[in-house]
Protein backbone atom coordinates (compact mmCIF):
# COMPACT_ATOMS: atom_id res chain seq x y z
CA UNK A 1 0.00 0.00 0.00
CA UNK A 2 1.16 3.43 -0.63
CA UNK A 3 0.54 6.66 0.04
CA UNK A 4 -1.20 8.97 -2.49
CA UNK A 5 -1.78 12.94 -3.13
CA UNK A 6 -5.42 12.27 -2.29
CA UNK A 7 -4.24 11.26 1.35
CA UNK A 8 -1.67 13.57 1.61
CA UNK A 9 -4.83 16.39 0.72
CA UNK A 10 -6.98 14.71 3.24
CA UNK A 11 -4.65 14.82 5.94
CA UNK A 12 -3.68 18.50 5.84
CA UNK A 13 -7.85 18.69 5.23
CA UNK A 14 -8.25 16.83 8.38
CA UNK A 15 -5.58 18.91 10.67
CA UNK A 16 -6.69 22.22 9.62
CA UNK A 17 -10.30 21.05 10.51
CA UNK A 18 -9.50 18.87 13.92
CA UNK A 19 -7.42 21.75 15.33
CA UNK A 20 -10.13 24.54 14.21
CA UNK A 21 -12.97 22.00 15.99
CA UNK A 22 -10.87 21.39 18.96
CA UNK A 23 -10.26 25.14 19.65
CA UNK A 24 -13.58 25.61 19.47
CA UNK A 25 -14.56 22.94 21.75
CA UNK A 26 -11.94 24.09 24.36
CA UNK A 27 -13.84 27.67 24.06
CA UNK A 28 -16.69 26.24 24.55
CA UNK A 29 -15.86 24.45 27.27
CA UNK A 30 -14.09 27.16 29.46
CA UNK A 31 -16.99 29.13 28.63
CA UNK A 32 -19.89 27.14 29.32
CA UNK A 33 -19.00 23.71 31.00
CA UNK A 34 -15.29 24.41 32.97
CA UNK A 35 -16.50 21.18 35.61
CA UNK A 36 -18.37 19.22 32.93
CA UNK A 37 -21.57 20.26 33.72
CA UNK A 38 -23.33 21.33 30.00
CA UNK A 39 -23.75 17.56 28.58
CA UNK A 40 -23.91 18.81 24.59
CA UNK A 41 -20.69 20.79 25.49
CA UNK A 42 -19.28 17.39 26.45
CA UNK A 43 -20.66 15.40 24.14
CA UNK A 44 -18.89 17.41 20.96
CA UNK A 45 -15.94 17.22 23.05
CA UNK A 46 -15.87 13.57 22.71
CA UNK A 47 -16.55 13.78 19.64
CA UNK A 48 -13.55 15.62 18.69
CA UNK A 49 -11.53 13.33 20.77
CA UNK A 50 -13.09 10.24 19.02
CA UNK A 51 -11.65 12.32 15.68
CA UNK A 52 -8.43 12.95 16.63
CA UNK A 53 -8.06 8.92 17.51
CA UNK A 54 -9.25 8.11 14.34
CA UNK A 55 -6.84 10.52 12.60
CA UNK A 56 -3.99 8.94 14.27
CA UNK A 57 -5.13 5.70 13.35
CA UNK A 58 -5.22 6.18 9.90
CA UNK A 59 -1.72 8.54 9.87
CA UNK A 60 -0.13 5.46 11.37
CA UNK A 61 -1.53 3.43 8.66
CA UNK A 62 -0.61 5.41 6.19
CA UNK A 63 3.27 5.48 7.49
CA UNK A 64 3.64 1.65 7.73
CA UNK A 65 1.04 0.22 5.65
CA UNK A 66 -0.85 -2.68 5.52
CA UNK A 67 0.79 -4.71 7.61
CA UNK A 68 0.99 -1.80 9.99
CA UNK A 69 -2.79 -1.28 9.84
CA UNK A 70 -3.27 -4.58 10.52
CA UNK A 71 -1.09 -5.17 13.26
CA UNK A 72 -2.16 -1.90 14.66
CA UNK A 73 -6.09 -3.66 14.44
CA UNK A 74 -5.16 -6.33 16.12
CA UNK A 75 -4.04 -4.56 19.42
CA UNK A 76 -7.53 -2.47 19.18
CA UNK A 77 -9.45 -5.84 18.81
CA UNK A 78 -7.42 -7.14 21.85
CA UNK A 79 -8.27 -4.17 24.18
CA UNK A 80 -12.09 -3.71 22.86
CA UNK A 81 -12.53 -7.42 23.35
CA UNK A 82 -11.26 -6.62 27.00
CA UNK A 83 -13.66 -3.88 27.35
CA UNK A 84 -16.43 -6.02 26.14
CA UNK A 85 -15.49 -9.03 28.52
CA UNK A 86 -14.83 -7.44 31.46
CA UNK A 87 -18.64 -6.11 31.77
CA UNK A 88 -19.84 -9.82 30.91
CA UNK A 89 -20.98 -12.94 33.27
CA UNK A 90 -17.73 -15.29 33.76
CA UNK A 91 -17.22 -18.40 35.81
CA UNK A 92 -13.82 -20.40 37.03
CA UNK A 93 -15.01 -22.87 33.89
CA UNK A 94 -14.39 -20.25 31.52
CA UNK A 95 -10.32 -19.60 31.92
CA UNK A 96 -10.12 -21.92 28.74
CA UNK A 97 -12.23 -20.33 26.99
CA UNK A 98 -11.23 -17.16 27.19
CA UNK A 99 -7.14 -17.55 27.13
CA UNK A 100 -8.65 -19.64 23.32
CA UNK A 101 -10.45 -16.22 22.65
CA UNK A 102 -7.66 -13.96 23.43
CA UNK A 103 -4.54 -15.68 21.96
CA UNK A 104 -5.55 -17.95 19.42
CA UNK A 105 -8.77 -16.75 17.78
CA UNK A 106 -7.99 -13.15 17.80
CA UNK A 107 -4.42 -13.54 16.49
CA UNK A 108 -5.37 -16.36 13.54
CA UNK A 109 -8.01 -14.06 12.42
CA UNK A 110 -5.73 -11.11 11.66
CA UNK A 111 -3.43 -13.52 10.13
CA UNK A 112 -5.75 -14.87 7.73
CA UNK A 113 -6.30 -11.29 6.87
CA UNK A 114 -2.80 -10.26 6.59
CA UNK A 115 -2.78 -13.69 4.33
CA UNK A 116 -5.96 -12.27 2.35
CA UNK A 117 -7.35 -15.55 3.03
CA UNK A 118 -11.15 -14.49 2.30
CA UNK A 119 -12.59 -17.86 1.98
CA UNK A 120 -11.26 -18.51 5.50
CA UNK A 121 -11.05 -15.22 7.61
CA UNK A 122 -15.13 -14.53 6.40
CA UNK A 123 -16.22 -17.71 8.23
CA UNK A 124 -13.88 -18.25 11.01
CA UNK A 125 -15.29 -16.30 14.03
CA UNK A 126 -18.98 -16.82 12.69
CA UNK A 127 -18.46 -20.47 12.36
CA UNK A 128 -15.64 -22.44 13.59
CA UNK A 129 -15.01 -19.72 16.52
CA UNK A 130 -18.82 -19.84 17.04
CA UNK A 131 -18.92 -23.75 17.39
CA UNK A 132 -15.61 -24.57 19.22
CA UNK A 133 -15.87 -22.40 21.96
CA UNK A 134 -19.10 -23.94 23.60
CA UNK A 135 -16.91 -26.90 23.73
CA UNK A 136 -14.27 -25.56 25.42
CA UNK A 137 -16.36 -24.86 28.17
CA UNK A 138 -18.78 -27.37 28.56
CA UNK A 139 -16.03 -29.75 29.01
CA UNK A 140 -15.22 -27.87 32.47
CA UNK A 141 -18.73 -29.20 33.79
CA UNK A 142 -20.33 -25.74 34.86
CA UNK A 143 -23.62 -25.27 33.06
CA UNK A 144 -24.03 -22.65 35.64
CA UNK A 145 -26.10 -19.50 32.91
CA UNK A 146 -23.96 -21.63 30.57
CA UNK A 147 -25.85 -20.08 27.41
CA UNK A 148 -25.56 -16.35 28.36
CA UNK A 149 -22.05 -17.03 29.53
CA UNK A 150 -21.08 -18.76 25.59
CA UNK A 151 -23.05 -15.80 23.99
CA UNK A 152 -21.86 -12.73 25.64
CA UNK A 153 -18.05 -14.25 24.60
CA UNK A 154 -19.28 -14.85 20.73
CA UNK A 155 -20.86 -11.53 20.71
CA UNK A 156 -17.69 -9.91 21.76
CA UNK A 157 -15.43 -11.97 19.34
CA UNK A 158 -17.89 -10.84 16.31
CA UNK A 159 -18.14 -7.26 17.38
CA UNK A 160 -14.78 -6.66 18.23
CA UNK A 161 -12.74 -9.20 16.44
CA UNK A 162 -14.59 -10.04 13.49
CA UNK A 163 -16.57 -7.17 12.22
CA UNK A 164 -12.89 -5.36 13.43
CA UNK A 165 -10.87 -6.81 11.05
CA UNK A 166 -12.99 -5.80 8.06
CA UNK A 167 -11.53 -2.77 8.32
CA UNK A 168 -8.03 -3.37 7.52
CA UNK A 169 -9.16 -6.57 4.82
CA UNK A 170 -10.40 -3.54 3.18
CA UNK A 171 -6.54 -2.40 1.73
CA UNK A 172 -5.99 -6.05 0.35
CA UNK A 173 -9.74 -5.75 -2.01
CA UNK A 174 -8.61 -5.86 -6.30
CA UNK A 175 -10.37 -3.28 -7.32
CA UNK A 176 -8.57 -2.13 -11.05
CA UNK A 177 -7.58 1.09 -11.44
CA UNK A 178 -7.71 1.52 -8.03
CA UNK A 179 -4.25 0.06 -6.99
CA UNK A 180 -2.37 1.18 -4.18
CA UNK A 181 -5.13 3.52 -2.53
CA UNK A 182 -7.07 1.70 -0.63
CA UNK A 183 -6.31 3.39 2.25
CA UNK A 184 -8.80 5.79 0.79
CA UNK A 185 -11.67 3.50 1.42
CA UNK A 186 -10.57 3.27 5.10
CA UNK A 187 -10.90 6.92 5.54
CA UNK A 188 -14.36 6.94 2.82
CA UNK A 189 -16.32 4.65 5.86
CA UNK A 190 -14.71 6.59 8.69
CA UNK A 191 -15.64 9.77 7.51
CA UNK A 192 -19.18 9.08 6.69
CA UNK A 193 -19.72 7.47 10.11
CA UNK A 194 -18.24 9.48 12.15
CA UNK A 195 -20.15 12.76 10.56
CA UNK A 196 -23.38 11.24 10.08
CA UNK A 197 -22.67 10.64 14.19
CA UNK A 198 -22.49 14.51 14.66
CA UNK A 199 -25.69 15.28 12.18
CA UNK A 200 -27.74 12.74 13.95
CA UNK A 201 -26.70 14.70 17.58
CA UNK A 202 -27.50 18.24 16.33
CA UNK A 203 -30.49 16.73 14.27
CA UNK A 204 -31.94 15.49 17.48
CA UNK A 205 -31.31 18.09 19.35
CA UNK A 206 -33.04 20.44 16.68
CA UNK A 207 -35.54 18.75 14.90
CA UNK A 208 -36.56 15.63 17.18
CA UNK A 209 -39.30 14.91 18.65
CA UNK A 210 -39.70 10.72 18.46
CA UNK A 211 -37.21 9.08 20.20
CA UNK A 212 -35.56 6.01 17.92
CA UNK A 213 -35.63 3.77 20.83
CA UNK A 214 -37.41 4.79 23.92
CA UNK A 215 -36.05 4.64 27.21
CA UNK A 216 -32.46 4.41 25.40
CA UNK A 217 -31.30 7.43 24.47
CA UNK A 218 -33.30 10.87 24.21
CA UNK A 219 -30.64 11.77 22.28
CA UNK A 220 -31.42 9.92 19.33
CA UNK A 221 -34.47 10.27 18.04
CA UNK A 222 -36.57 9.46 14.42
CA UNK A 223 -36.09 12.97 12.95
CA UNK A 224 -32.32 12.80 13.75
CA UNK A 225 -31.90 9.58 12.04
CA UNK A 226 -33.89 10.15 9.02
CA UNK A 227 -31.69 13.34 8.22
CA UNK A 228 -28.05 12.03 9.38
CA UNK A 229 -28.78 9.04 7.17
CA UNK A 230 -30.07 11.70 4.14
CA UNK A 231 -26.61 13.23 5.33
CA UNK A 232 -24.54 10.09 4.55
CA UNK A 233 -25.48 9.85 1.58
CA UNK A 234 -24.57 13.36 0.71
CA UNK A 235 -21.22 12.69 2.04
CA UNK A 236 -20.88 9.76 0.66
CA UNK A 237 -21.09 11.71 -3.24
CA UNK A 238 -19.33 14.52 -1.92
CA UNK A 239 -16.50 11.96 -1.22
CA UNK A 240 -16.47 10.50 -4.40
CA UNK A 241 -13.68 11.53 -5.79
CA UNK A 242 -11.90 9.39 -3.29
CA UNK A 243 -13.64 6.32 -4.17
CA UNK A 244 -14.07 4.15 -7.55
CA UNK A 245 -17.75 3.95 -6.54
CA UNK A 246 -18.77 7.09 -9.05
CA UNK A 247 -21.34 9.36 -7.72
CA UNK A 248 -24.59 7.02 -7.66
CA UNK A 249 -22.41 4.07 -5.75
CA UNK A 250 -20.64 6.62 -3.56
CA UNK A 251 -24.20 8.35 -2.23
CA UNK A 252 -25.79 4.60 -2.11
CA UNK A 253 -22.52 3.16 0.36
CA UNK A 254 -22.81 6.56 2.28
CA UNK A 255 -26.70 5.89 2.77
CA UNK A 256 -25.76 1.96 4.24
CA UNK A 257 -23.25 2.70 5.87
CA UNK A 258 -24.48 6.29 8.21
CA UNK A 259 -28.06 4.41 9.24
CA UNK A 260 -25.65 0.57 10.36
CA UNK A 261 -23.10 2.99 11.77
CA UNK A 262 -26.02 5.22 13.82
CA UNK A 263 -27.40 1.66 14.29
CA UNK A 264 -24.35 0.03 15.51
CA UNK A 265 -24.27 2.52 18.10
CA UNK A 266 -27.46 2.44 19.46
CA UNK A 267 -27.12 -1.77 19.80
CA UNK A 268 -23.95 -1.41 21.77
CA UNK A 269 -25.41 1.49 24.09
CA UNK A 270 -28.43 -0.75 24.69
CA UNK A 271 -25.43 -3.43 25.79
CA UNK A 272 -24.15 -0.94 28.10
CA UNK A 273 -27.64 -0.16 29.82
CA UNK A 274 -28.16 -3.83 30.04
CA UNK A 275 -24.90 -3.90 32.05
CA UNK A 276 -25.68 -0.56 34.06
CA UNK A 277 -22.25 1.56 32.79
CA UNK A 278 -21.97 4.87 30.53
CA UNK A 279 -19.10 3.33 29.26
CA UNK A 280 -17.52 0.65 27.82
CA UNK A 281 -13.73 1.53 29.44
CA UNK A 282 -11.70 4.46 30.64
CA UNK A 283 -9.36 4.82 27.38
CA UNK A 284 -9.28 8.76 28.34
CA UNK A 285 -10.60 9.93 31.32
CA UNK A 286 -14.48 10.81 30.31
CA UNK A 287 -14.35 9.80 27.31
CA UNK A 288 -15.07 6.28 27.25
CA UNK A 289 -12.98 3.42 25.86
CA UNK A 290 -12.02 2.15 22.50
CA UNK A 291 -15.43 0.53 21.89
CA UNK A 292 -17.11 3.70 22.37
CA UNK A 293 -15.18 5.53 20.15
CA UNK A 294 -15.15 3.01 17.42
CA UNK A 295 -18.71 1.27 17.79
CA UNK A 296 -20.37 3.16 14.58
CA UNK A 297 -17.49 2.39 12.28
CA UNK A 298 -16.72 -1.52 13.28
CA UNK A 299 -20.50 -2.43 13.21
CA UNK A 300 -20.61 -0.69 9.49
CA UNK A 301 -17.13 -2.50 8.45
CA UNK A 302 -18.14 -5.79 7.42
CA UNK A 303 -21.03 -4.65 5.18
CA UNK A 304 -19.57 -2.03 3.95
CA UNK A 305 -16.66 -4.69 2.86
CA UNK A 306 -18.65 -7.45 1.38
CA UNK A 307 -20.44 -4.34 -1.02
CA UNK A 308 -17.76 -3.06 -1.74
CA UNK A 309 -15.97 -6.46 -2.49
CA UNK A 310 -18.98 -7.99 -4.75
CA UNK A 311 -19.70 -4.53 -6.81
CA UNK A 312 -16.43 -3.32 -7.05
CA UNK A 313 -13.76 -5.80 -7.52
Amino acid sequence: MSTTPEFGILALAALGLLLVASLIGELLQSRLSPEGEHPEVEAYMSRIHSWWGMALLLGLAGLFGRTGLIVLFALISFAALREFLSLTAKRRADHWALVTAFFVILPVQYVLVWMDWYGMYSIFVPVYAFLFLPIVSVLRGDTDRFLMRVAETQWGLMICVFAGSHIPALLALPIEGFEGRNLLLVIFLVLVVQLADVMSYVAGKVFGRRPLAAGLSPSRTREGFFVATLAGGVIGAGLSWMTPFGLAGSAALGLVVAALGLMGGLVLSAIKRDKGVRDWGHLMAGHGGFIDRLDGVVFAAPVFFHLVRYGWT
